[in-house]
């Protein structure tokens, strides 16, 4: 039998089988991939199912329209989303872990508007330092500063200097106390403002929770080499502020495919 249609046979390392027998095995991954699409949005109904607690204190943010409460973030929606963004005060720069989830948000947002949802980035930095970064980066959407409010400490993503050093490093974060190696750190939270103007907060999300704003991710999950991530935890240590990567590699042409080549 010619061994290039074979019935199994490997590229890389990688088994090469014949297209009935792809087929086979593309099938039964189907099946296990509707599972997790179940399971996904079984989890978003009892997300939606969880109760809310009232946001009692009177947050303000340092915005470019001036000061802001949080009721007034929303912009006569009724849902607000914020990604807690990792730029505390005299940072030279943004977290680039975070800076790649922002870098999916100019897509997004008109259609977030258009199902009753505001997002807002949000970061202890003082206002002017936030913009410095946000125009070296060019995006476009609007981000807040919570420099003089307890809101990141309060929703668990900031770390106040004597805490963080008492504990030799551990925090609360992700609703158990673990070590963190820095005193900012990334989420998502959720807030919905009721018709009387009350503000509550439904759901925060850490750690590979806020991998929801990472539609990059999902695409490269599709591809052979994956992630390609071998730290187990995650670290994106590849990920770089979408100005500071060095140029990607151009491919090759195949030999003979140039127009000029000999024949």
């Amino acid at each position: 039998m010619n061994t290039a249609i074979a019935e199994t046979s490997t590229v890389k390392n990688h088994p090469v089988v014949s297209k009935d027998r792809w087929l086979a095995q593309r099938k039964a991954l189907l099946a296990r991939e509707k599972e997790l699409t179940h399971l996904r949005d079984q989890i978003a109904r009892e997300r939606r199912a969880l109760p809310w607690t009232r946001v009692e204190k009177n947050y303000s943010f340092d915005t470019p329209e001036g000061r802001r409460s949080l009721a007034e973030l929303f912009e006569g929606r009724r849902q607000l989303l914020v990604q807690h963004f990792m730029l505390g005060p005299e940072w030279e720069q943004g977290c680039p872990s975070c800076s790649f989830m922002s870098d999916h948000i100019e897509g997004m947002n008109v259609h977030l508007a258009h199902r009753d949802i505001t997002l807002r980035v949000v970061s202890r930095a003082p206002l002017a330092e936030i913009e410095r970064f946000r125009q070296r980066m060019g995006w476009q959407f609007k981000w807040v500063s919570a420099h003089d409010s307890d809101f990141n400490y309060d929703f668990g993503v900031s770390f106040k200097p004597q805490e963080w050093a008492e504990g030799k490093g551990e925090v609360l974060y992700n609703y158990s106390v673990r070590p963190f190696p820095a005193q900012e750190a990334p989420g998502i939270s959720v807030f919905y403002k009721d018709d009387a103007g009350e503000v509550f907060h439904t759901y925060s999300t850490y750690e590979r929770g806020v991998e929801v704003m990472m539609g990059t991710y999902s695409l490269i999950d599709l591809t052979p080499k994956g992630r390609d991530e071998p730290n187990p935890v995650y670290a994106m240590d590849w990920v770089r502020h979408h100005d500071r990567y060095e140029p990607a590699p151009i491919a090759k042409p195949e030999a003979g495919s140039c127009c000029h080549a000999s024949t």
